[in-house]
């Protein structure tokens, strides 16, 4: 397979997430996380429907104005089944919220078999190479009111927002046989380039097979994104395979995490962003591998240093569902593609009991990053209770840095 070697050379990422977490054992040689604050943007018993999804990115500012946070969310109405796309602003770093309004491309349509087929797990990014946001997810199909278990083929949806308005709604193009039932990037993670392209990851597979992921290189002219070439397949045969890929820039490599479904992560790192070196289990700096139950996990990224943010299975939350809560993250060694033992800390803490009491705990696996400014990074979730009224509150984390990050927008 084709790969692209220069890519090596270039700079930068446009979507990624990374965070420390100093302890004391390393706080002094860190430091870079000052603080973390919980924050509730909309409570469980507000008016109107439970949201998910939340997924921002920041639009930097012109002529002085600050910069736009663009929000992409939907209603949650039980297991994988969610309402249209909406979309909500935000200009004073996340504090206030325009009301949430439908994106109409990212809506349901009527099927002639008398479903519907919706789009799901979308992330809109800010491409600065056109000064539009690209909202990319993939469709679902619904029977009545629940998932339809005979699901067609799955493949990427997206649209365009810029200037105020929405464009289309199109669907990524993959002509390659081993995606015929699915291919996607799904809650993935996506690194924009200088050039324009767009830099992402595909998990695929034919019918009742295990899924396996390649890297993706698009192009993107503000309208029509367009596959260009495709990496080697990293497999894993347990289960599905292998799930929601996230992708990060980081020191001049590309590195992807990967949901799996044995009871581990997976992580693995490119010169190129499309030629992987075969994937190995997340584990702590001492080899020891983290358990974690089929939820994906994402970056967080300053340009000091690269972390993650994840699940995992721990004393307070043996009996929830799939460890789903809380939220942590770690520092990355870039070297060995461990975790940090000693910088791990909690993003948002589980609330309730996790051992006796788990259908009460709000559950936090579909969760997103944003480096909103210089001085912040965000961490939101929608969480919810499917064995307990399904309501939960939606909620962002401020990461606090006590060193700019160059990655992020400046503001004004």
């Amino acid at each position: 397979m084709k790969t692209r070697r220069q890519f090596l050379h270039h700079s930068l990422l446009g979507t990624a997430a990374l965070s420390l977490a100093p302890s004391p054992t390393r706080a002094a040689a860190t430091g870079l996380i000052s603080g973390i604050e919980k924050v509730v943007l909309r409570r469980e018993d507000a008016p109107g429907p439970c949201w998910f999804h939340p997924r921002a990115c920041m639009i930097p500012g012109r002529a002085g104005q600050p910069a736009q946070a663009f929000m992409t969310l939907q209603p949650i109405m039980g297991s994988d089944y969610f309402g249209p796309v909406h979309w909500t602003t935000s200009t004073d770093l996340g504090k206030t919220w325009t009301d949430h309004q439908p994106a109409p491309p990212l809506g349901w349509e009527k099927l002639p078999t008398g479903g519907n087929e919706g789009v799901c797990d979308v992330v809109p990014e800010y491409h600065a190479v056109t000064g539009a946001v690209l909202a990319l997810g993939h469709n679902v199909f619904y029977l009545g009111q629940h998932f339809d278990p005979k699901q067609p083929p799955r493949q990427p949806l997206y649209a365009v927002w810029k200037d105020g308005a929405w464009g289309q709604r199109q669907r990524l193009r993959w002509d390659d046989p081993r995606g015929s039932y699915i291919y996607t990037n799904n809650c993935g993670q996506r690194v924009h380039l200088p050039n324009g392209d767009v830099m992402m990851s595909f998990t695929f597979g034919t019918e009742g097979k295990a899924r396996a992921v390649c890297g993706v290189r698009c192009s993107f002219d503000g309208t029509s994104l367009v596959v260009r070439e495709t990496g080697n397949a990293l497999t894993n045969a347990k289960g599905r395979g292998l799930l929601e890929p996230s992708l990060t820039r980081f020191g001049g490599r590309f590195f992807l995490t990967l949901r799996a479904e044995d009871n581990r992560g997976y992580v693995t790192v490119s010169n190129d962003g499309l030629a992987y070196a075969p994937q190995q289990a997340w584990a702590w700096d001492d080899g020891e591998p983290l358990s974690m139950s089929t939820t994906q996990q994402h970056w967080l990224t300053h340009s000091d240093a690269l972390f993650l943010v994840y699940t995992r299975k721990d004393a307070t939350n043996a009996n929830v569902l799939r460890w789903r809560s809380p939220l942590f993250l770690a520092q990355v060694d870039t070297k060995t593609l461990r975790l940090l033992r000693a910088t791990e800390r909690v993003v948002l803490p589980l609330v309730g009991d996790g051992v006796k009491d788990p259908n009460h705990v709000p559950l936090m696996g579909n969760f997103h990053i944003t480096n909103a400014s210089p001085d912040e990074s965000w961490v939101t979730v929608g969480s919810w209770r499917p064995k307990a009224g399904l309501r939960a509150d939606m909620l962002m984390a401020r990461i606090r840095w006590s060193a700019p990050n160059a990655l992020a927008p400046a503001g004004r």
